[in-house]
């Protein structure tokens, strides 16, 4: 397998970008039904989350002081816990919301962008403890120091979801850059970085690794979903630049067959080849199944789309797995939203709800309903049939297009479901809108990790802050 080692200063001509006539979101979210405060909340949260994120990106950002250009620090904190470093995962989602914002509309990030591909391609030659760019082994560590030099410290290492995830969002970029004119500038520089993630992926996505978590050591539900993405989209972009990617073509069916493996029947066992001896309920699941999100699919559970039969029965049986585990959540019915946390098990700082996870749960419902009404139908089966039976005691099992009662009733049911997550968030973020790691299971303020950045680039709607509605 052939990794590549790019030089450094290689963007300066992809500052020549022509303006779009039109913005455009090429990856929308379900449309939100209008209510009053939480509006409100969304319009108010969406430029402080922005800045959250932009402070925390080195070298400029106001709380990534010591970080260098290009480089997102977790968060400003350096003591219990200390997440002053710059996680491959983290840094990719990050960036991800951000070239989507980009392409939305927000020119003004693009050099953050440019920043971002100059400090991933050096970063992909540190030599480091999970190996080196001469066999692709070192893009598997998951963390580096603030300055961009390998960390060294015992740690739950390799992660190999880091980079699928970068190269899905340099994917992203890539095709903004192609609609723009600049594929030279992106054979020479982004492809490249894409091009070693990509042969990583196809090499070690069958070997073991440590979860988004960093906790379990075996398969993980997020990593094998966002890998087998990233293969697909990068097959594509190699045919659109005429490149090859032997390993895309190859080892996607694999991936994907692989995927399967995970789901029990009921819900998907989110970590499997491990000894931790957990539920496997996890929002690990719900998170791959947003990040895998393809807004032109059907409802398909292979691939766990939000809307899929899979994808809808395990949102509730994760869900439905926090109700009874936090003081927060007691006497909330099913179907009526939870904070949500990791998993049930969890102990990492107490084991309280995650930010992120009950914005996952939201989302999920979102996608999902952007999915119904782009298809005009909603269907049920046995496998979803419990997750809207809590919405409506009475539906059965059939197929309800979207000229139907039920299925305006139904889908009217899921967006209520939908904002009431976000409405928890809302209650528990300070009046000052930031966000730490997690909120207390015992009554809600927040724990942990203050203004994690990946808190505060997720989900999507952060960002652009306006109500989803596509053409």
């Amino acid at each position: 397998m052939l990794y590549v080692s790019l030089s450094i200063g290689l963007l300066a001509t992809l500052s020549c970008w022509i303006p779009p006539a039109v913005s455009t979101l090429w990856i929308p979210i379900g449309e939100r039904a209008p209510t009053g405060s939480l509006d409100s909340f969304i319009a108010t949260e969406s430029p402080i989350a922005l800045d959250g994120v932009l402070n925390n990106i080195g070298s400029t950002g106001s709380k990534a002081m010591g970080a260098s250009t290009g480089l997102v620090i977790a968060s400003p904190s350096k003591t219990n816990p200390d997440y002053f470093y710059t996680w491959t995962r983290d840094s990719a989602l990050t960036f991800k919301m951000l070239i989507d914002t980009f392409i939305a509309g927000d020119m003004s990030l693009q050099p953050e962008i440019e920043d971002y591909v100059s400090a991933q391609a050096l970063l992909q030659t540190v030599a480091n403890p999970s190996g080196d760019l001469t066999d692709g082994t070192g893009l598997g560590e998951p963390k580096f120091e603030a300055n961009g030099t390998a960390f060294t410290g015992p740690w739950g290492r390799p992660q190999r979801d880091g980079p699928a995830l970068r190269a899905t969002a340099l994917i992203a970029y890539s095709r903004w850059l192609l609609s723009h004119g600049s594929e030279s500038n992106l054979s020479t520089t982004i492809w490249p970085i894409i091009s070693n993630d990509l042969n990583y992926v196809g090499q070690y996505w069958n070997r073991t690794g440590f979860d988004l978590w960093e906790e379990v050591d075996g398969s993980s539900f997020f990593t094998t979903a966002v890998q087998h993405r990233a293969l697909v989209e990068g097959q594509a972009l190699a045919e659109q630049i005429g490149k090859t990617c032997t390993a895309c073509e190859s080892q996607a069916p694999q991936v994907l067959c692989f995927l399967q493996s995970f789901w029990n029947g009921d819900f998907v066992v989110s970590n499997i080849n491990d000894q931790k001896g957990r539920s496997g309920k996890d929002a690990n699941s719900i998170l791959g199944s947003i990040h895998t999100f393809d807004p032109t699919a059907a409802c398909d559970d292979p691939t766990f789309q939000p809307c899929s039969p899979r994808a809808l029965a395990n949102h509730k049986a994760v869900t439905d797995s926090f109700r009874s585990a936090y003081s927060i959540n007691l006497g909330i019915p099913e179907g009526t939203a939870v904070a949500v946390g990791r998993y049930i098990e969890d102990v990492y700082m107490g084991g309280n709800a995650w930010y992120i996870s009950t914005l996952a749960a939201a989302e999920q419902l979102y996608d999902a309903l952007y999915q119904f009404d782009r298809l005009g139908r909603l269907d049920v089966d046995a496998t979803s049939l419990l997750f809207y039976r809590d919405l409506d005691p009475s539906i059965q099992v059939g197929s309800y297009p979207s000229s139907s009662e039920l299925y305006a009733n139904t889908t009217s049911a899921i967006r209520r479901y939908a904002d009431g997550y976000l409405t928890i968030v809302q209650k528990y973020t300070p009046s000052d809108g930031s966000l730490a790691e997690q909120y207390s299971r015992e009554d809600g303020s927040p724990v942990s990790a203050a203004d994690l950045t990946w808190c505060t680039s997720f989900p999507p709607f952060w960002a652009f802050g306006v109500h989803f509605d596509v053409s």
